[in-house]
């Protein structure tokens, strides 16, 4: 029987069997990954604590953990720009700390590791299908030393997958909504502008060119946005004269 302090970790083969009944349909990518990382933590030795990584261009972000403890030292890796789960995403190896108070490697996080209780660590480099520069890991903290062994390896290597694949879908649906938002930002502002150019083509015979001309320096000479003069314009019927064509200013 385990103890309080150190207390048995779940059956890794129902943990992978329940990750493999999810249908990625049903859920969100968030929910995939923080039952990801729950299950990690309770299949995993060494009371530990994890947490998932992306890395977008060299930009991380801890997209889910289960626990204040992983979010601090992922976090903190991120401050110094290196540490055991940046190495793991960058370099695809998996990246374990035996005792995080003998290892001689980033030893300035190991320090901080070390306050904080965590005493050896694994990061499972995740491999994301995407055609940009993506990649990401697993990161177990553990709060004993040593406490990994061939088989907890072999473990925390099935779980892998199944973040590999909800961290590229998650990334591959953010990308697309920010480029979906972006896309809507921007047929909102040509519209507001195209607008704004019939306006000022009805009041002052203008073509669509000198229009958009007028509308451009007026943005110059006030140090805002062509949409936001734009907008002004349309909402209110008033423009600045000094944004006015000489023979229209009088």
């Amino acid at each position: 029987m385990a103890d309080s302090d150190n207390p048995r970790p779940a059956d890794p083969v129902e943990a992978l069997e329940r990750l493999g009944r999810m249908s990625l349909r049903e859920l969100s990518m968030e929910s995939l990954l923080q039952t990801v990382a729950d299950l990690t933590k309770a299949v995993m030795p060494g009371q530990p604590e994890a947490s998932v990584l992306l890395l977008v261009e060299d930009e991380p972000t801890t997209v889910v953990s289960t626990g204040q403890l992983a979010t601090d030292l992922d976090e903190r890796q991120y401050d110094r720009g290196d540490g055991p789960c940046l190495h793991a995403a960058r370099t695809g190896e998996l990246t374990e700390i035996a005792d995080t108070r003998t290892d001689d490697r980033w030893t300035d996080y190991l320090a901080r590791a070390v306050e904080r209780g965590n005493l050896s660590s694994l990061s499972i480099p995740l491999s994301i299908d995407s055609d940009e520069q993506v990649s990401g890991a697993l990161n177990i903290y553990a709060r004993r030393p040593d406490a990994f062994d061939a088989d907890s390896r072999s473990v925390a290597t099935r779980f892998g997958p199944y973040a590999a694949v909800a961290t590229g879908n998650l990334y591959a649906y953010r990308s697309a909504r920010d480029t979906a938002d972006n896309l809507q930002k921007a047929l909102e502002s040509r519209a507001v502008i195209d607008q704004a150019k019939g306006i000022l083509m009805e009041r002052y015979k203008l073509t669509a060119d000198r229009a958009f001309q007028l509308l451009a320096r007026t943005s110059m000479n006030s140090n805002r946005k062509v949409r936001a003069v734009a907008e002004d314009l349309v909402h209110t019927g008033q423009y600045p004269s000094v944004g006015l064509p000489p023979s229209s200013s009088a």
